[in-house]
């Protein structure tokens, strides 16, 4: 069975760039061919079991030539498998989605094209430059500058966009000079919408040597035209403009986190440390309302919980003791599904849950994970507390196949987090670590995190403040 082949315009390198359609076909590739300016944030979303191809193309060296990349494609989909062709901005714009198609067809395969937000109107856009505006153009001229039979036209009275223009700037800027003035505004910019994006704004004239005295380098693109006098930059006002936060709760439970951080500028990327398993059949023989109170450590557990409920044609009529959880997520999730939470401890963390419930007495049943922290067991134990631990999810670690190079921040939200990430690699330890409890900070120091802060609550708000602070 012929599998099928998807062009997918992964944006200008934010994650928050890609459309929908592309991030839904990504989780469910089996072969992911990728460019050099695909960014770091979705690199980390494609599947840990679907096989990567780095076809990335740098001035000077490709890794694969574009008919080795059309090969690749084929045969995979030919042996059934969903490949996924993910490429830097839109496909069809510079990018060889077109021969790329063409090539699909000709092999008689089934595809579809996902397009993409382009780099020559995002990045602008993130630079605080609209492309076209009716008191300064009337129109928008997108180039490549690797144009090798030097067709650019006189557009004196548009705007002018120019890829992969830094390396020719000198002879762009010469032949722009044959019919532009040179005082004519032009704008640079390096790296756009991701944290490392950088804006210079000079004129033709010095167009070539402000790239070579600010270091600029690929990927960036250059912008000529009078709209490049202004600056509505609205990106670097943010309180979180410019930094790379790495995230690693379980990719189900981390996307409010995201879109946080998002709002806040920060670019993202998601890397799950953990995952969680249901242990089905865990409460079978277990009769709910013999206890005074049922404690809750997590939002899994409750739905956890839930699940198993369901599966035995049972329903939370069972708990008619009291209920406590540890944190405001928790809480929300148990009265989401009806129930009334009676205690929550000041400080969310399973040391002072297990405390308080300790005060109140009676039989305890604990819904936890099968490998969680024992703090709470140890205080139960140390107040003589009739304490019942029933595991009802277990939390696995995930091997992360991909780590980026430099990150500002990594968010922990448990100890369990801390630990898949130590399992997984020795890098980052430089990296300020911002953890949601004192548990979680003592592991990651553990982990070799020197630099740590802890929220001054257990919940996605806090976390997000301690970002920003």
């Amino acid at each position: 069975m012929t599998g099928k082949i998807y062009l997918v315009g992964a944006g200008p390198g934010d994650l928050g760039l890609m459309t929908l359609r592309g991030l839904e076909v990504l989780r469910r590739s089996d072969v992911v061919i990728y460019d050099h300016l695909v960014g770091e944030g979705i690199i980390a979303l494609i599947p840990n079991n679907a096989q990567r191809i780095y076809a990335g193309k740098i001035a000077g060296h490709h890794e694969l030539s574009q008919k080795e990349i059309e090969s690749a494609m084929i045969e995979r989909a030919l042996s059934g498998k969903i490949v996924v062709r993910l490429k830097g901005g839109d496909p069809f714009l510079f990018g060889r989605g077109g021969e790329e198609a063409e090539a699909i067809m000709e092999a008689g395969i089934d595809f579809e094209v996902i397009p993409g937000v382009t780099s020559a109107v995002s990045v602008a856009a993130y630079a605080g430059i609209p492309v076209t505006h009716r008191n300064f153009c009337s129109g928008v001229n997108i180039f490549t500058a690797h144009d090798k039979r030097n067709l650019i036209p006189d557009f004196s009275e548009t705007t002018s966009i120019f890829l992969m223009g830094v390396g020719n700037s000198e002879s762009l800027q010469r032949k722009l000079l044959e019919t532009m003035r040179p005082d004519t505004p032009c704008a640079i910019i390096e790296n756009g919408t991701t944290s490392r994006q950088r804006t210079i704004r000079t004129t033709l004239s010095h167009l070539h040597s402000s790239i070579v005295s600010k270091n600029i380098n690929p990927p960036s693109v250059i912008v000529v035209g009078k709209v490049s006098s202004l600056n509505l930059e609205w990106r670097s006002k943010l309180p979180l403009a410019r930094k790379r936060i790495i995230i690693t709760r379980p990719e189900n439970r981390a996307e409010i986190l995201a879109s946080k951080l998002r709002d806040m500028g920060a670019e993202v990327i998601m890397l799950p440390t953990i995952k969680t398993r249901i242990l089905h059949g865990a409460i079978d023989d277990v009769n709910l309302s013999s206890y005074d109170w049922a404690g809750f450590t997590s939002v899994t557990g409750v739905e956890a919980l839930m699940t198993l409920l369901r599966e035995n044609g049972r329903d939370i009529r069972e708990l008619d003791g009291k209920i406590a959880a540890i944190g405001s997520a928790t809480k929300e999730a148990l009265t989401s599904h009806g129930l009334k939470v009676d205690y929550v401890p000041e400080v969310f963390d399973g040391y002072h849950m297990a405390g308080g419930l300790a005060k109140f007495g009676g039989k305890i049943l604990m819904f936890r994970a099968e490998n969680g922290t024992p703090e709470i067991d140890e205080v139960f134990t140390k107040y003589g507390i009739d304490f019942t631990n029933i595991c009802i999810y277990r939390i696995d670690y995930v091997k992360l196949s991909h780590v980026p190079d430099f990150a500002d921040i990594i968010v922990f939200t448990s100890s369990s987090t801390v630990r898949g990430f130590a399992q997984s690699t020795d890098s980052l330890r430089e990296t300020l670590a911002v953890c949601i409890g004192h548990q979680t900070a003592d592991e990651a120091l553990k982990a070799g995190f020197s630099r740590l802060r802890v929220a001054e609550q257990a919940d996605i708000d806090s976390l997000v403040e301690a970002c920003a602070r």
